[in-house]
């Protein structure tokens, strides 16, 4: 009879202490800045006008700025307009990175972005909000990062590997006394199945990997002068690659590369292209984007369809090549892209903060004034950092 008492008593208490941990469990308050699930759609909706919109993270004075795209600097016109403008998801909120809150969530990790001066664009972007969640970040340049920064208070490395095509390529100048009719000065040796040194060795210090390649394949880059000549295990490929065609196969064994050799744990983000807003002209032919609003949803396809043949087409074409490489691999689309097209108003132009820029390299229609349209970017990487690393 003891024994039996003595049951009943340690399962009364069993289910006593039950109780209190649920009632607990359930008082308890929910998390800062809750995330939407990965399913949802942020890259589908619409530009509101918003003059109450919060005014940016940060201003002039960070110290990751480049000061090409640092428009408050630089005086450019309409910034207060640029940045009144907020992204509306069709399906779903988003809300502003709470950089503290990233910093926290983010601790003793770190975050890489791979590819061009876009994608530096973009984490000059993340460094300038995150010093807001961490002043006494500092700059950071090791592992062969361009560009970087160290929030000491989190351990958290943020951090840009510049490697324009992702592959590892080189000049070859023409051996001198060579004859050539055609004004070629060399050429640039692809090897498409080899990383660029810059980061073929670092992928594992990472915890989150963004990619991007495209704004580098056209022959305004590589003219018929420097032509790109690819190569495939040390040897040249037969037939010659067109640029496109060289793309195609460089994407193709650089997703290779990633699925094969960066670590499973690391969430990995391939960030598809920004848009180009040059009109009346390329870069190197006058074009201009003096513009003061968003692009209407009617003119999107006037500026950048492939079938009109436009000076900013090559976005959408490429788009589509990498869209079908990654269709079956773990790397996820970052879809910028059409968000992006709208906001030909946002671009540094004509305010580069150098004299004669503009008369040496044209109007800037390609990157994006800081802070501006690339703080969208990091609110909606946040989201999804955050959502995915909860989800995994």
């Amino acid at each position: 009879m003891p024994s039996k008492l003595r049951s009943r008593r340690l399962l009364l208490i069993s289910l006593l202490l039950l109780f209190l941990y649920s009632t607990i469990h359930l008082l308890r308050p929910s998390p800062q800045n809750p995330v939407s699930p990965p399913p949802c759609d942020l890259f589908s909706g619409r530009w509101v006008l918003d003059p109450k919109t919060p005014k940016p993270l940060y201003d002039d004075t960070c110290p990751f700025h480049r000061n090409a795209w640092n428009c408050l600097r630089n005086k450019r016109e309409n910034m207060d307009a640029i940045n009144s403008w907020r992204w509306v998801p069709d399906s779903c909120g988003l809300s502003r990175i709470d950089p503290t809150w990233f910093l926290k969530t983010m601790r003793n990790k770190n975050v890489g972005f791979v590819g061009d001066s876009l994608n530096e664009n973009f984490v000059v972007s993340l460094l300038c909000v995150l010093r807001a969640g961490d002043p006494s970040a500092v700059k950071w340049k090791k592992k062969k990062a361009w560009r970087g920064g160290y929030f000491p208070k989190f351990n958290v490395t943020v951090a840009y590997h510049r490697a324009v095509l992702l592959a590892k390529y080189k000049l070859q100048p023409r051996p001198s006394g060579e004859a050539d009719g055609e004004g070629v000065k060399g050429s640039y040796r692809v090897d498409v199945d080899v990383p660029a040194d810059e980061w073929i060795n670092v992928t594992s210090f990472y915890d989150v990997l963004v990619f991007n390649s495209g704004h580098w394949w056209g022959y305004d880059k590589f003219p018929k002068e420097t032509p790109l000549v690819f190569y495939r295990k040390g040897k040249p490929i037969h037939p010659p690659l067109d640029i496109m065609q060289g793309f195609e196969v460089v994407l193709q064994h650089m997703v290779s590369y990633i699925q094969r050799h960066v670590p499973a744990k690391t969430l990995k983000f391939w960030r598809l292209q920004s848009p180009r807003h040059f009109y009346g002209g390329d870069w190197n032919q006058n074009g201009s984007c003096l513009l003061d609003k968003p692009l209407d949803k009617d003119q999107l396809d006037l500026w950048f369809d492939p079938r009109n043949n436009g000076v900013n087409k090559e976005a959408r074409r490429i788009n589509q090549i990498i869209k079908n490489e990654l269709q079956t691999t773990e790397i996820k689309l970052l879809d910028l892209t059409h968000l992006s097209e709208y906001r030909a108003d946002a671009h540094p132009a004509i305010w580069l903060g150098k004299q004669d820029a503009v008369a040496i390299w044209g109007q800037d229609c390609m990157h994006w004034c800081l802070p501006g349209l690339p703080d969208t970017w990091v609110d909606i990487l946040a989201e999804l950092i955050l959502s995915y690393s909860k989800t995994e």
